[in-house]
């Protein structure tokens, strides 16, 4: 446990973004899911915009890498196009 008063604050800091940090982190690998799940291209399309969206929120946050971002939307979009 941290003795000095800045550091406390500190714990309490990192305590509140860690749960913030999952739970966009949570909500961005739960709408890539659902893209891979679904059969039907007009509903995967609409998933695959709350997908990218997601997916450049948690990015622009500094949760994932810039790579990661684009390797994610590269794949979902080549999934959803390549549907019947």
């Amino acid at each position: 446990m941290p003795n000095i008063k800045s550091a406390k604050k500190r714990v309490k800091v990192i305590a509140k973004k860690k749960v913030s940090n999952n739970d966009l982190r949570s909500s961005m690998r739960t709408a890539i899911k659902n893209v891979l799940k679904e059969t039907d291209k007009e509903k995967a399309q609409e998933l695959l915009n709350i997908a990218i969206q997601r997916i450049d929120k948690a990015c622009s946050k500094g949760i994932v890498h810039k790579n990661y971002v684009a390797r994610q939307k590269s794949r979902l979009t080549k999934f959803v196009n390549n549907m019947k």
